[in-house]
């Protein structure tokens, strides 16, 4: 880790307590800064809490005490990425011009890791993993290794403190946390996609949403890379007129791109890579989030041996596309990261079989006809649950399809989903719709998922 003096001796104030909060406030103590910690909830039988207060962190819970920042002369404010700008702790902050940041810019400024960022609305998860056992497949020839960290769930602040210069960190990064980065390098940046209508709610517009995503490649250098989706073209517009860096660029169909899928193998302007009936992914999704990890890797030193090796094994990430089973020839899928439209939809085409569909959620005022199209042609049966089962339902009813179940909960529809499946089926679950109307995270609705599909095996 690198001995930086930016914080030493300064009041930090960390907003939120959760993994990043817990784990910057750590990594702010070894700096040298002296830090307070809030969050609105009760803190008083957190053990998280009464470990950092053992460690020395002024803990404050139970309430957001703006008067605090008037009365003290903080440095920063290190905002939990999930805890919205309308915040009254942010407001505040806003108003005094205190600087507020997040955990990313912190942990990566202290890296002796090179480090590489991914983001995007869909694929930066598995395109994260993908490229981390890659590079780690090419650094475990030396005894060193490649980190997944950020967004994917590991805090950056924890890794730093052990990552060499001879490791790599692959940061996941989302567009919550680099709407609060102000200075982060990263040798090589990706954005896999940028879609509309995600994360509206906290970016407010469109506009900003792709502004926080550039902030992936906005404070790179002509030294660096950035890897670009050639198939959004609008988008692409605003990446080469902002960025420093060389850019590489990918295509699902488009050879002109420097990495691209073609008919049997996933290609460069040089070489054909790898064959696609190789990879053990489905889908053209990720075979485009292949691609991304490809470029990744290849400029940080991996070789087309260290490409096979993952991409013949690699199953997927948890909730995205994870493979559960085969149940009496029905292969089963938890696709539960699907938490809006766009995710959705590069989900259902990702299989040749008919497909029964489990999908609802929380209502965030879409409709769904823009998956008509898809579920004509992939859906056999769906079963809809959550809030917006009869949204779901009006859109399945113009796809023309005929069996069409309502049922409450994803308990129940589970069962009732499996009854409509034959042999050689697929039973997807991509609910098209965040998880709040009835669970916490969309990693708590997935697990509940693969819970209730074992449960099948015992009926």
């Amino acid at each position: 880790m690198k001995e930086i003096d930016t914080y030493q001796n300064k009041n930090i104030l960390v907003l939120g307590l959760g993994k990043s909060g817990f784990a910057v406030s750590e990594l702010l103590l070894k700096l040298g800064a002296h830090v307070t910690l809030n969050d609105k909830a009760n803190l008083d039988e957190n053990k998280k809490a009464q470990e950092l207060k053992d460690k020395g962190v002024r803990v404050i819970g139970g309430h957001h005490p703006v008067d605090l920042l008037e009365k003290e002369d903080f440095a920063y404010l290190v905002k939990n990425p999930g805890i919205p700008y309308e915040n009254p702790m942010v407001q505040k902050a806003e108003e005094l011009k205190i600087p507020i940041i997040t955990e990313p810019e912190i942990a990566l400024s202290v890296s002796d890791a090179p480090y590489v960022c991914v983001t995007g609305s869909n694929g930066k998860t598995t395109t994260v993993m993908l490229t981390q056992q890659i590079l780690d497949h090419h650094l475990s020839k030396s005894g060193h290794h490649a980190y997944a960290v950020g967004n994917i769930g590991v805090p950056i602040s924890e890794v730093v403190t052990k990552a060499t210069k001879d490791d790599i960190l692959v940061v996941e990064i989302s567009s919550f946390q680099l709407l609060g980065v102000t200075d982060i390098d990263p040798k090589v940046a990706a954005i896999v996609d940028i879609y509309n209508n995600v994360h509206l709610d906290y970016h407010k517009t469109f506009e900003n949403y792709v502004y926080a995503k550039l902030n992936v490649t906005r404070f790179q250098n002509s030294s660096d890379y950035f890897i670009a989706n050639y198939d959004q073209k609008d988008i692409l517009a605003k990446e080469k007129e902002l960025t420093k860096a060389k850019i590489q660029t990918f295509s699902e169909k488009d050879s002109s791109a420097d990495y691209y899928i073609g008919d049997e193998y996933l290609e460069s302007q040089n070489e054909k890579i790898i064959k696609i009936d190789d990879i053990k992914l489905p889908g053209i999704h990720n075979l485009q989030n292949s691609l991304v990890a490809i470029a990744i890797s290849k400029i940080m030193g991996a070789d087309n041996d260290d490409i096979k090796a993952v991409l013949t094994t690699f199953a997927g990430a948890k909730h995205r596309l994870q493979y559960v089973m085969t149940l009496d020839g029905r292969k089963i899928y938890n696709d539960s990261k699907s938490t809006n439209i766009e995710a959705a939809t590069v989900a259902i085409p990702a299989f040749k079989q008919p497909e029964v569909l489990i999908a609802g959620g929380l209502d965030r005022g879409f409709t769904f006809d823009d998956l008509v199209p898809l579920f004509k042609n992939h859906v056999k049966a769906i079963v809809l649950y959550g809030e917006t089962k009869y949204l779901l339902a009006d859109s399945a009813r113009k796809a023309g399809i005929k069996k069409i179940v309502i049922e409450n909960t994803l308990q129940e529809a589970v069962p009732k989903a499996y009854e409509l499946t034959e042999p050689g089926d697929v039973l997807l679950f991509s609910p098209a719709c965040a998880s709040w109307d009835q669970f916490r995270t969309f990693e708590e609705r997935g697990d509940y998922f693969v819970k209730f599909v074992e449960e099948l095996k015992t009926k």
